[in-house]
């Protein structure tokens, strides 16, 4: 059985049945509208705002479109590439001719932006229902960029960007780093602001004591257990080459709970 669109949609928190799926084409000219056609070397920026602007015609597009919009370009006779899920935040002008939404990108599919490419059975049709859509197959999804590690002390992620450095292949060189140092890191509960400082000493690099967290959350940490791993927040304090001694290690780690006061109002119990 192969894999086909709807699945990712639903596994990407999108509802079919509250979705647009809209597929742009390259045009060699501006459309009767008034629009100016995409193409080829078209930017990120372009295509947004070809997205934003629809024709005013009842027959090109919905009256009261959906939530969200889910926009491939065209790639060859029968294929379309993922572009970006939009959220339609209503529509605010409309002269006649051309009607303006205000729209924004979401997080949604952002793993498979560029990557996704799916079969489009309707060659003159440019949007349709999500449910339509949901039947459409998978053609393929590419292999992710690689992502440049940003460096030890720009390094800020929530939860669920932790368990995607620790399995995703565009994060390789970020597992790279972390496992070449230990440290002390700083875990922030965004929903209140408390702190737990800890540490990767010894034969524990930074990355398999993050790799923990991703794992179950809470790393075994007693504190840790009853909160919600998805409101923490993952920072570096300071690295260390894995030769410091631990003696080094202990000391940096005490005085960043003393700085940050995270025994008496953190989550730090020692």
């Amino acid at each position: 059985m192969s894999l086909t669109l709807g699945p990712l949609l639903i596994d990407a928190g999108i509802d079919p049945s509250q979705a647009l799926v809209i597929r742009h084409a390259f045009a060699q000219e501006a459309e009767e509208s008034g629009l100016t056609g995409l193409h080829a070397d078209s930017t990120h920026t372009e295509i947004y705002e070809y997205t934003r602007r629809q024709s005013a015609s009842a027959r090109r597009f919905p009256a009261a479109p959906p939530l969200i919009w889910v926009v491939f370009i065209k790639e060859g006779g029968d294929q379309a590439r993922l572009w970006s899920v939009v959220e339609n935040r209503g529509e605010i002008d409309n002269n006649g001719i051309i009607r303006t939404f205000d729209v924004a990108e979401s997080e949604h599919m952002a793993d498979l932006r560029n990557r996704l490419v799916i079969g489009w059975r309707s060659p003159r049709t440019w949007r349709m229902n999500a449910t339509t859509a949901a039947s459409y197959p998978v053609i393929g999804i590419a292999d992710a960029e690689p992502l440049p590690f940003p460096g030890f002390d720009r390094l800020v992620l929530s939860h669920l960007q932790l368990q995607a450095v620790m399995r995703e292949h565009r994060y390789a060189s970020w597992r790279t780093a972390l496992s070449s140092v230990v440290g002390i890191y700083l875990i922030t509960d965004t929903s209140d602001g408390r702190h737990y400082v800890g540490k990767a000493d010894g034969a524990e690099s930074v990355r398999h004591r993050w790799n923990a967290y991703a794992t179950n959350g809470h790393g075994g940490n007693v504190e840790l257990r009853r909160l919600d791993p998805t409101s923490f927040r993952f920072s570096l304090l300071r690295v260390f080459d894995p030769s410091t001694p631990t003696r080094d290690i202990d000391i940096a780690e005490s005085h960043f709970k003393d700085a940050l006061d995270s025994r008496r109002h953190g989550l730090n119990r020692n």
